[in-house]
């Protein structure tokens, strides 16, 4: 295989793992409420959920190793608790939550079947896919990207040539804040560090050169990506904030419903009836893809941990697709729900991990590690709490704490122990020459 086509279908690949449930459902309402700002609104969701997982893809590049790599400067045993925690929460929301889309918008409204049986044949197929490893990157790279990509962009495409560009009244005050926020509701910092294990090993499966040469294939995969997932995201906000006006939503709604109806609105719009049978299309390619990603890279991780063992990675995936099958006949909105105070814990951790192990390692001693990574895991702590159970005392601190209203609290403090760390680092070295 070409060196060209080995780049083009790792990055189709790497982009049909990062684009699931989320990543479609979450920018038109965000469009649409960012109105006339929607430009703004966009360039916050691009930092969550484009600069940061395109950053952790680099970092895993640079590592070519798993997930517990990202976290033994901590400390083993951090990066053990680390990684059983991303892969359960991987297994246990946005896995499952790909399925409850699926059934809600392209399989309920057309069939009328049960979430069980949905879930069910969903994640059997999602099995079939995961035991077949060796042909993961290749099938979905080859195949069903470029579908998915098609369709996307036809949809935007037309869309944004049949409105007439008039966006609907901003309601939202911070749109750089709110789409950094929702940016976090795709999942794509916690994709970067799961999928990316998964690139890892595809790629040491089919590609047979030097370390120098896979890190440069991932590292133009994840930036070729990066970019797709930006056109993606811009076009899905930018046809949410000009096709708003002409779509009504009830504002009484849940927000699922409302994410949904938006997008069937906007598919019918742009391509008559037929939006509805494409939209279903797209849902179910666009949410098969990253749970296959995420069973696949949960199962990879344990195999490695035990030994290599394959007996172990076919327990571990049927493991995970079970629960998929449990979890998945929720609605929508709940598993967003269940998934807030989880993200507002383990989100910051890991983007912080993503950075440290992105940057030269001059700038990460284990020390940067160890005490950034406390420092950000302490000040998410009110945010978690005041999600959980708001009080006045939990307020009052968060009132102390700069963009902690906005559950970014951590930003600052990591950043300035960032900073004081390697000041005080360089300083030594400097006086002791």
């Amino acid at each position: 295989m070409s060196k060209t086509k080995e780049l083009l279908i790792t990055s189709f690949a790497l982009f049909s793992l990062f684009f699931g449930a989320g990543n479609l459902l979450l920018p038109p309402l965000l469009g649409y409420h960012a109105g006339e700002n929607w430009f703004w609104v966009t360039l916050g969701f691009i930092i969550t959920a484009v600069v940061i997982p395109i950053i952790g893809i680099y970092a895993h590049a640079k590592l070519q190793g798993t997930l517990y790599d990202f976290g033994k400067k901590v400390s083993p045993a951090f990066s053990y608790v680390y990684c059983i925690l991303i892969y359960f929460i991987a297994v246990a929301i946005p896995s499952p939550r790909t399925a409850a889309a699926t059934h809600e918008i392209a399989i309920q409204p057309n069939f009328g079947t049960s979430p069980l049986l949905t879930s069910s044949i969903y994640f059997v197929f999602v099995l079939v896919f995961v035991l077949n490893r060796s042909k993961i990157l290749h099938v979905i790279g080859k195949y069903l990207t470029p579908f998915i990509v098609s369709i996307l962009l036809l949809v935007i495409g037309v869309g944004l040539f049949t409105t007439n560009f008039t966006p609907n009244t901003a309601t939202s005050k911070t749109p750089i804040v709110n789409g950094i926020l929702e940016g976090y509701q795709t999942f794509d910092a916690i994709a970067a560090v799961v999928v990316g294990a998964v690139i890892i090993i595809s790629v040491n499966l089919h590609v047979k050169a030097s370390f120098e040469a896979k890190k440069e294939l991932i590292k133009k995969s994840g930036l070729i990506a990066g970019f797709g997932l930006f056109i993606i995201y811009a076009g899905l906000i930018a046809v949410g904030a000009y096709f708003g006006a002409d779509i009504n939503l009830n504002q009484n709604l849940s927000g699922d419903v409302q994410r949904a109806t938006l997008l069937r609105g906007i598919s019918i719009k742009a391509l008559g009836e037929f939006g509805n049978t494409v939209l279903s299309i797209l849902i179910s390619l666009a949410c098969f893809t990253t749970a296959v990603g995420i069973v696949t890279g949960t199962a990879d991780y344990f195999k490695g941990l035990l030994k290599n063992s394959q007996t172990v990675y076919v327990v571990a995936a049927v493991i995970a697709s079970v629960f998929g099958v449990v979890v998945g006949q929720l609605d929508f909105n709940s598993i967003i729900v269940i998934a807030l105070p989880v993200l507002l814990f383990i989100y910051p951790i890991t983007i912080v991990l993503i950075l440290l192990n992105a940057i030269p390692e001059k700038f990460a001693s284990k020390r940067v590690f160890r005490v950034v990574v406390l420092v950000t895991f302490v000040f998410s702590i009110p945010d978690v709490l005041h999600f959980l159970s708001p009080s006045d005392k939990i307020s009052a601190i968060l009132d102390t704490i700069p963009f902690a209203k906005h559950s970014l609290g951590w930003v600052l403090p990591a950043f300035i122990s960032f900073i004081l760390l390697n000041f005080k680092t360089f300083t030594t070295k400097a006086t002791s020459h």
